[in-house]
This record gives structure tokens, C-alpha cells and sequence, in this order.
């Protein structure tokens, strides 16, 4: 989704933390709503996205103002020819989705969708929606590669989706809904579907109460997930009281701890250290507005040494007599920079069979975590024996 000009209290994308933690929309608004690099990258794709996409279904062009338009999201700071790639992903799902319809679909792209009969104020835009038959589908382009978003049940799409049938449901005898996310950098694509009723269920009986609750700012605080994307965590009082009876707790224990307790330990824990990655934090951005955290003051971190003009600087030395070939290395660029150059498909297609995977080193997760488990080889269990001297 992109990003909006206007921003709701309660946001779709917001909604798997209010939905859950009631009060946390209104202490959210005592921070300020940062940007980074990474988000105005986000943006600058959507762009590109939405001008595919409406330049195919809904805004026939000669290709030579196709070409002009594109080459102006190209000048932009941020641009990456692999927005390109991933662009096309986004715009070919599309494409095979309207092409599955049995009669001409009915398309609209970057659409605001008010949802505030479930919502108070609730509006949002939808990054493309397909209408046709009985069917709606709900379409949302992420950029982002850093965490994995699921279409199953996600609040964003379903309130979304109920946007949608409040302004459409009249016009379209819309039975069915099926809502996907396209996560291009990470090879993730997802869907879910799910009949009307069902999904208007869950907006009168779980989101409006919620709803409701969030706008005026009560409820119960609850900590969890969700926690990571609040712009309160490392402030939130009750979050530092939570974790603060957990350390409390296992300082009670005495002697080795057996596994039993190991893993009861873990999942009690789990969370505290991120949870003091967000206090540091908080306290550094308070120290450095002028506030004062006792015992706390803001230094100087490590850098490292740059030259600022490396053509001049190694003309200088050419020009002292240091040879080129000392100066300059040649390596090959990683596998990452290959896709960009070359394309995912392209570079499977004609260096696949040199490329593989090997196997990841063992890492802790919980019970419920998707991944398989985790297999020792016969040469690891080998090479175990080996160093313990058996």
C-alpha cells in the first residue's frame, strides 16, 4: 500500500496492534510518525507499480509517453533498476488474476476505501481491486524484504475489503472475497479467500468493539508482536512493568537450570531483549532532545575512515607511482547485485545449475515456527565425535 497523504487514527495497517492492544493507537500519537530511506524506497515503487498498472488497464499511452514517464520515476535518487523487476511481478499477477475472470473486470487502482462504519474515521487506500462475477479481489504490493507479510486473515486486507463492499456492495452482488499480497523481493506471494458473511461478521463483532474502544483510548494493554511496530515501544510503561516482573521472576532461581525450566525460561524472556534494544533507544533520542536520563549521556560511536574523493585520491597516487593494478582489486559482484543486473529468471535460466544453497547453520525458534526441523548430517555427527575425542 502506498504511503497516504492523509492518515487515519486507525489505519488498516495499523490494525493488527489496535485490534489487539486497544489503547495503543492514542499513545502512539505522542510520537512522532518517523521516515526513513527505506520508506520513501517503499513509496518510490508503489509509484512505479501504480503508473504499470494504470498505464495498462486504464490509461492507454503511446509508447513513447510510456517511455518519457518511466524515465522520470528513473531520475529520482532512490531508483533501482530492480524496482523495474519487481514492478513487472506486481503488474503480471494482476494480469494473470483479470485474465481468470469470465467477463470483463472491474478495475481501480490505488483506490481509497472507507471503512468507517466498522471504523471510526477509518479510510485507507487499497493498491488495486478487481471486481467481477461475484468476486472481489483486494490486491496490495509490498516492497518490503525485511519481514514476511501473509495474506491469511491479515486485518489490513479484510478491512480493506470491507471498504470496499460498503462502497460496491450496491452495485455488485459481491459473494466471495479474495484478498492477496505480492512481495516481489522475497518471492512472496499469497492469497485468501473467504465468503462475505464470515468477513462481515468479523467487522461488527470483533472490529467495531475493538474499533471503538481504540478511538477513545481504552481497553486493556497487551504485549506481544505487535509491539515491535509501535512508535510508544520503548516508552510504553506497560511493557517495561510486564518485563520487569519476568526478570524479576527468574532472578528467584538458584542451581543449573534444568530443560524443563530452560524452556520455560526462554518463552517467558522472549522478547526482553529487543525490549531493551527499544529503551536504549528511546533514551538516546530523550538525551539527545537535551532531556536527561540519570546515568545516561550520549557519545560518539565507532566510525570508520573514508576517503571522500577516491578518483582524485587514487590519481595522486597513479601520479606518485603507485601502479594501477596495487591500487584496484577484481572481484566478482555477489549473487544479490546478479539478480539485479541480470534479472531472477534470466540468471536461473543460465547459471542456475552453478548456483545452490548450502545449509544454514542451527538457530533457536519456537515450536510453532514454519521451518522444518532441523537435521544433523552423518558428517556433522562425525565430525562432532571427532572433536569431543570419542
Amino acid at each position: 500500500m502506498a504511503e497516504e497523504k492523509a492518515h487515519a487514527v486507525l489505519s488498516a495497517s495499523s490494525s493488527h496492534k489496535w485490534l489487539v492492544c486497544t489503547p495503543s493507537a492514542r499513545l502512539e500519537e505522542k510520537f512522532p510518525n518517523k521516515t526513513s530511506e527505506y520508506m520513501a524506497e517503499g513509496t518510490l515503487a508503489h509509484e512505479i507499480a501504480e503508473f504499470k498498472v494504470r498505464s495498462y488497464f486504464l490509461e492507454a499511452m503511446p509508447k513513447s509517453t510510456y517511455t518519457r514517464r518511466l524515465n522520470k520515476f528513473k531520475k529520482e535518487e532512490l531508483f533501482d533498476n530492480e524496482m523495474l523487476v519487481h514492478t513487472d511481478t506486481y503488474l503480471e499477477y494482476i494480469k494473470e488474476e483479470a485474465m481468470k475472470t469470465s467477463n470483463k473486470p472491474f478495475i481501480a487502482v490505488e483506490q481509497r476505501v472507507d471503512f468507517s462504519k466498522y471504523v471510526p474515521e477509518g479510510f485507507g487506500t487499497a493498491d488495486c481491486i478487481i471486481i467481477s462475477g461475484d468476486t472481489l479481489q483486494v490486491i496490495d504490493f509490498k516492497y518490503g524484504k525485511g519481514v514476511k507479510v501473509e495474506a491469511q486473515d491479515n486485518p489490513q486486507m479484510k478491512l480493506y475489503a470491507l471498504g470496499v463492499l460498503s462502497q460496491y456492495g450496491m452495485f455488485y452482488n459481491i459473494k466471495y472475497i479474495k484478498m492477496s499480497i505480492v512481495q516481489p523481493r522475497i518471492d512472496n506471494i499469497s492469497s485468501y479467500e473467504i465468503p462475505v458473511e464470515p468477513l462481515l461478521e468479523w467487522g461488527e463483532k470483533i472490529v467495531k468493539p475493538q474499533a471503538q474502544k481504540a478511538f477513545m483510548g481504552i481497553g486493556d494493554f497487551v504485549q506481544g508482536e505487535h509491539c515491535k511496530f509501535c512508535r510508544a515501544k520503548g516508552a510504553c510503561e506497560f511493557r517495561a512493568t510486564e518485563n520487569m516482573k519476568v526478570i524479576k521472576e527468574i532472578q528467584n532461581t538458584t542451581g543449573i537450570v534444568s530443560n524443563d525450566d530452560l524452556g520455560e525460561m526462554l518463552s517467558k524472556t522472549d522478547g526482553i531483549e529487543q525490549w531493551i534494544k527499544d529503551l536504549r533507544s528511546y533514551a538516546l533520542e530523550q538525551i539527545l532532545k537535551g532531556e536527561k536520563v540519570p546515568g545516561w549521556k550520549a557519545v560518539e560511536g565507532k566510525s570508520n575512515r573514508k576517503i571522500v574523493d577516491v578518483d582524485k585520491a587514487f590519481e595522486i597516487l597513479e601520479a606518485n607511482g603507485y601502479d594501477k593494478a596495487i591500487l584496484y582489486e577484481r572481484k566478482p559482484i555477489t549473487l544479490t547485485q546478479l539478480e539485479k543486473v541480470v534479472g531472477k529468471k534470466k540468471l536461473s535460466e543460465t547459471i542456475g545449475d552453478y548456483i545452490e544453497k548450502p545449509k544454514g547453520a542451527p538457530t533457536l525458534a519456537k515450536e510453532d515456527d514454519k521451518r522444518e526441523l532441523y537435521k544433523v548430517s552423518a558428517a556433522e555427527e562425525f565430525k562432532n565425535i571427532e572433536s569431543e575425542g570419542i
